[in-house]
């Protein structure tokens, strides 16, 4: 019948279509699905009766001996499919679920009656528990309401419910009665034993569910992915009641907390989203009112959901006892049934995260047992193993490391300036602009903002205060915004409102960007308060006053690393090195929803009168805020614009200040080291090691998993990058802002202001009148350009206005990694990775005197700069540089009004510093005793594919990007574009048109961009884009062939780097590959870098979560869920670039961890490193050494065993039987490592320009 409905629906759609249907569908087919159906039939019956057999053994007693049932009458079914024939054949607890099959089969009567049963079996066992518990007298406890309460005994305490008790005791008979009936011989009996009421735990402490199938791992010591996890499965849910239940308890709200927890407890279903982590915030906080009864029943409840208690559980109830008074007998059944369960007392005081009064409470309440009680020492510093770096940590010989230029008490007064700055949480400071003379227009306006401001504040807070009144009334015990609307003082939220409003573009923003912002500021304020509340920062000033005898200069040298020391003063203190307490960060979708919220309130209540700056207009109140949509690559996007009246009143106050974060400003003392994954750099800004995208949770899930010492190198360099500090160059500033406000200038990159954006043409050039589509075009082009214009504005005076108010001060960048190991300042605005224009503006704080050689370093670095004599060797660089020595002091001279040849290089604004500190320099009486400040660069030679080159040892492609000593520097673009002129000869001899037409044009420019990414996956279509916009440039070039020519030319360059790297290549396919099979077997791909980092690529496919408001529903597009499934053509193409990033993040922190114990300032732009003219020698030395060392390491075959070990030892049996072919593809793909060549790493020590 199925069949005659198919084809009838089916003759709908034409012939053709039927007739390949009706193929797909014959009856040899329909035959064979009617078999396996019967099969799984007869299979599911087998396998009730067998549940079945199992039911009747438990229900007559509490232990009944049964012999095992034989399962031969499975074996009668040899045609079963291999699939069906092993869940046929597996253990009860494997087969419980029904096999998989095409069509879902009907439920069988015999399950409905077996589910009925088993609902039966479970009544009568509770009352069998509740006779039980009866027979036996005084080994039960009081019914769970009854623990603590008016005429209550000691004795009647128990933090375990009465069923439990009697499970406990009635196991411990059974284990007494299986060791006296065992034989003498020692043989196991082959009797199968039930207990009554008991239940297998996992690891983790949460009960397995009956019917469940196990996962079955080749290895005992196989961990389940990231993405398998079952506390994953619902991780976006438990981070919003995690969020939720901390801040009811933040603001004192115990019983808010529970009625929450208690809405999902109540349901089956729900209670799946809850953990033990929830139930021990609330007990935390009754515990902190000395609630011992709720925290009782709180355990009572931990043990329905059947999850087991860990040590934080039992610290919540102790800190209650030591608080509330609590007897002697009492805290001993607390720390008996601690025992029973698995753990240690010391268990409670190791690595916790509380607060010092709770410690105390708990250690109060322990020595009222155990008088002479003491809280175990920190755990001793654990040793670094990682081989690279054992040499460096061994304390064979005594290091001296280098000091800072400043006294102890000078860093100490330092650090109080911070504490004040990131306490008050933003900072103002004046805007460059401010030295603008105020005209009569814009006193008015200033004026009229200050009103208006001051009205719609008290707009603003009551409408707050009216909205959070009318969620409290709605208390059902469902996630809200109302706790996290109260988290803060009222007056904090409208501040944080009134910023956003003030910082708005006048083209608007978008709604999802624009909520998140808010969202995120609240949670800041939220740490901030939190971190204050905690009495943390008393112990952080303690310590910090400790630790700056390490970097002080009139401090005694040691022989610590700042992490080292930090931690030996923590020990010494009998605290943890990381002092942060456990936080549980806002989840994207919540700050969203709670920046949502916020924006509808500055939609709907912020008025203006329509006549403000034309009183004679007639006076009627306007919206300061709409809510538009607005279609962005054919989506529809919510937009908050503000009205142009408004925009018009805020350009004309030209007001002279700007307000940021504590933590966009630089720090004004060296950063806290880093000693864990989520504590260092700031005191209260939310700071991890290693940032990542919203929503990503694997990434500190793997940093959690590490050994900690494995993570010792990248910490240690971490701090030793944000140790140096750094101060403004105030003559290029003073030049940079004269040009900023005299309208900018595009060439040097000095955006201009709004005001120079272009407007609508009324006429184009030939005088016709265009037609409406064009103005249209014509309109959206310009709004694109002020839309551009504008931000690159506001983004050039936020860097400059920072810059100025660090004018005259020592400042520091800390710094963390991405998820690939590569380092970033944390500071966003004003740092080194920043343009050319930020660059040239920093200089070291510290000095060194320039020696021999080091005015030579200064005159090649201008001349790096200039972006000419690439091809020429050192010497000859030096050469040009005293040929064009007029020129240079020309330009430090007269930078604005002289011959300006610095501006005609490619780093104009680096030059031009250069050329000052050269003419300094060059003037002084002794220029080798001349003490500079300025930072001299030497940067990779395409560095991607110098660790392509050195992983391959291919000879050809070593040479080729500088890793063989030569005379003079190899230019590997050069080479690139004079490989692809050959091609195009032989083409245009040919007659191919397109290769006649670029006869001429093509150079290094052209194909450099396309050869440097290459290396970092850019694919065939990028390439193409890149080689366009560089013809594009080319105004001699015939622009109607410019797609052609590009299409040519990226075949010609992909063709021209296989031929020039044929090991890079093969290197690239096999990474490629590997990435491509782990993420079909449904796996993400990781990998460990060298120095012990783990890395997980975070791409899946995109999943969609739909966030409610009123103003209007936003889609949050994630492509980070570990709940779905990996992106097979994400995973593959950002392997091999993601991996060479790893390596020369490696690479990098091994350059800076050698040069800090030389005794060197060093920090870095990724594969760029900076250092003091006298210091450029044995920086060149170290990087090499360094190069070399990393690459002698067995790189890939260390990879290849990580991933053989990691995707095919601890596979799924189950996988392996479906998918046999694909794992021995995956396990042959990842043994097989490409071969080497035969390159002598040796001879990168011999090479001037590796790094130059």
């Amino acid at each position: 019948m199925s069949m005659l409905k198919l084809q009838g629906a089916l003759l709908l759609r034409g012939t053709e279509s039927l007739w390949i249907r009706v193929r797909n569908y014959s009856s040899a087919r329909a035959k064979e699905e009617a078999r396996k159906r019967w099969v799984c039939e007869q299979v599911e019956l087998l396998e009730v009766l067998e549940a079945r057999v199992q039911q009747l053994k438990a229900e007559n007693v509490s232990e009944v001996a049964v012999s095992e049932v034989q399962r031969s009458r499975l074996r009668k079914f040899s045609s079963l499919p291999p699939a069906l024939r092993k869940t046929a054949t597996a253990s009860p607890a494997r087969t419980e679920s029904a096999p998989k099959r095409e069509e879902k089969p009907q439920p069988s009567r015999w399950t409905e009656k077996l589910k009925k049963e088993k609902s039966m079996k479970n009544k009568r066992l509770l009352k069998l528990e509740a006779k039980l518990s009866a027979a036996v007298p005084g080994d039960v406890a009081e019914p769970a309401l009854e623990w603590i309460g008016p005429g209550a005994k000691d004795e009647d305490f128990s933090l375990r419910s009465p069923a439990k008790e009697t499970r406990a005791k009635l196991k411990a008979r059974a284990s007494k009665s299986e060791k006296s009936s065992k034989p003498d011989d020692g043989q196991p009996n082959k009797t199968a034993k039930v207990s009554i009421g008991t239940q297998s735990r996992d690891p983790s402490g949460s009960c397995e569910e009956p019917g469940e199938p196990i996962q079955v791992w080749d290895a005992a010591e196989g961990t389940l992915p990231l993405d398998e996890e079952d506390g994953n499965r619902h991780m976006n849910v438990k981070l919003n009641i995690l969020s939720y239940l901390d801040a009811c308890l933040f603001l004192g709200q115990p019983e808010r907390a529970q009625q929450c927890l208690m809405f999902y407890h109540r349901s089956h279903a729900r209670r799946k989203r809850l953990d033990v982590r929830m139930y021990n915030l609330v007990m935390q906080g009754y515990a902190k009112k000395g609630l011992l009864t709720q925290v009782g029943r709180l355990f009572h409840l931990l043990e329905e959901a059947g999850l087991r208690p860990n040590p934080d559980s039992y610290a919540a109830a102790l800190a209650c006892m030591g608080q509330c008074g609590a007897s002697r007998n009492i805290i001993f059944r607390c720390l008996q049934q601690l025992k029973e369960d698995g753990f240690q007392v010391k268990d409670l005081f190791r690595d916790s995260g509380f607060e010092e009064d709770w410690k105390k409470m708990v250690l109060k309440a322990v020595r009222r047992v155990v008088e002479d009680f003491q809280p175990p020492p920190p755990r001793p510093a654990e040793i670094c193993t990682v081989p690279l770096l054992q040499d460096f940590y061994a304390k064979g010989k005594p290091v001296s490391y280098p000091k800072l230029d400043f006294t102890a008490q000078e860093l100490r007064d330092q650090f109080r300036k911070q504490l004040v700055m990131e306490a008050s949480d933003t900072v103002t400071i004046d805007s460059v602009e401010a030295a603008k003379p105020l005209t009569e227009e814009a006193s008015r306006a200033r004026s009229l903002l200050s009103v208006l401001r001051s009205r719609w504040r008290t707009s603003l807070l009551q409408s707050l205060q009216e909205s959070k009144l009318h969620m409290a009334q709605r208390n059902s015990g469902q996630l809200n915004l109302y706790p996290f609307l109260c988290v803060l003082k009222d007056e904090e939220y409208v501040d944080v409102l009134m910023r956003s409003l003030n910082n708005l573009s006048p083209q608007g923003e978008s709604l999802l960007v624009l909520a998140r912002e808010l969202g995120s500021k609240v949670y800041s304020k939220f740490m901030l308060q939190k971190k204050s509340r905690s009495g943390l920062v008393e112990k952080i000033q303690r310590l910090y006053d400790k630790y700056v005898q390490l970097l002080a200069k009139d401090t005694q040298p040691d022989s610590y690393l700042p992490r080292e020391y930090w931690e030996k003063l923590a020990a010494e203190e009998g605290c943890s090195p990381s002092l942060v307490c456990k936080e549980h960060p806002w989840p994207h979708a919540l700050l969203v929803q709670l920046g949502l919220h916020l924006v509808e309130l500055l939609v709907q209540v912020l008025k203006m009168e329509s006549n403000l700056l034309n009183p004679g207009l007639e006076q009627k109140l306007i919206p300061v805020l709409y809510h538009v949509y607005s279609f962005r690559s054919g989506r529809q996007v919510g937009f908050i614009r503000p009205h142009p009246l408004f925009a018009r009143l805020l350009m004309e106050a030209a007001e002279t200040t700007l307000t940021f974060d504590s933590f966009v400003i630089p720090m004004l003392c060296p950063p806290i080291p880093w000693v864990s994954t989520q504590f260092g750099a700031y005191v209260f800004a939310p700071t991890k090691l290693m940032r990542y995208v919203e929503g990503a949770v694997q990434h500190q899930l793997l940093l959690d998993r590490a050994p900690r010492s494995s993570l010792y190198p990248v910490m240690d360099a971490l701090n030793q990058l944000g140790n140096c500090p750094w101060k403004v160059n105030q003559t290029i500033l003073d030049v940079v802002i004269s040009v900023f406000n005299d309208k900018g200038n595009e060439k040097l990159d000095v955006p201009p202001p709004p005001s120079e954006a272009p407007q609508p043409a009324a006429h184009f050039p030939d005088g016709a009148a265009p037609s409406k589509v064009a103005l249209r075009r014509e309109a959206a082009r310009c709004r694109k350009k002020a839309t551009e214009m504008y931000s690159l504005r506001m983004d050039a005076l936020y860097k400059l206005s920072i810059a100025k108010h660090m004018s005259g001060r020592v400042f520091w960048f800390p710094h963390n990694v991405d998820f690939r190991g590569r380092t970033y300042p944390c500071p966003p605005h004003f740092n080194h990775l920043g343009s050319d224009l930020t660059r040239a503006i920093l200089l070291f704080a510290e000095g060194r005197p320039l020696g021999p050689h080091g005015l030579d370093w200064l005159k090649i670095h201008l001349v790096n700069l200039t972006g000419r004599k690439k091809k020429e060797s050192l010497r000859g660089r030096l050469a040009y540089a005293n040929e064009i020595m007029e020129d240079i002091l020309d330009s430090a001279d007269r930078p604005l009004t002289g011959r300006k040849w610095w501006m005609n290089t490619d780093e104009p604004w680096q030059a031009l510093a250069c050329c000052m500190e050269i003419a300094k320099a060059s003037r002084a009486p002794n220029p080798a005793e001349y003490v500079s400040h300025f930072p001299v660069h030497q940067d990779g030679s395409c560095n991607g594919l110098q660790h392509y080159a050195a992983l391959g040892r291919d000879i050809v492609g070593a040479t080729s990007v500088n890793l063989s000593p030569c005379d003079v520097p190899q230019d590997v673009y050069s080479g690139v574009a004079q490989q692809v002129e050959v091609y195009r000869k032989r083409d245009a001899e040919q007659g191919v048109k397109i290769a006649q037409v670029l006869d001429g044009f093509i150079g290094r420019k052209v194909v450099k961009q396309t050869v440097m990414t290459v290396v970092y996956g850019v694919t065939r279509y990028g390439g193409r884009l890149q080689i366009e916009k560089r013809l594009k440039e080319i105004d001699e070039f015939p622009q109607e062939y410019v797609w052609e020519a590009s299409h040519y030319l990226v075949q010609q360059v992909f063709n021209s780097l296989k031929e020039m790297f044929s090991g890079t290549r093969e290197i690239q396919g096999w990474l490629t590959e590997s990435a491509r099979c782990i993420a079909k077997s449904g796996r993400t791909v990781e990998w460990m870098t060298p120095l012990g980092l783990p890395i997980v690529q975070p791409y899946h496919r995109s999943k969609t979560t739909l966030v409610n408001s009123t103003m209007q529903s936003v889609h949050l597009k994630s492509r980070h869920d570990v709940t779905q499934k990996p992106d097979t053509v994400k995973q593959k193409n950002a392997f091999p670039p993601n991996f060479i990033h790893s390596l020369d993040s490696t690479h990098m922190m091994l350059t800076a961890l050698h040069c800090h114990r030389e005794g060197l300032t060093f920090v870095s732009v990724h594969d760029c490193y900076w250092t003091h003219a006298l210091t450029v020698d044995v920086m060149n030395r170290v990087c090499r050494e360094q190069f070399v060392q990393l690459h002698k390491h067995p790189i890939l075959e260390e990879l290849s065993q990580f991933m053989l070990q990691k995707y095919c030892s601890h596979v799924p049996v189950e996988w392996k039987d479906k998918k046999a072919n694909e794992y021995q593809r995956l396990f042959q793909l990842l043994s097989s490592i490409p071969k080497k060549g035969d390159f002598d790493l040796e001879k990168v020590k011999e090479s001037t320009y590796f790094f130059s």
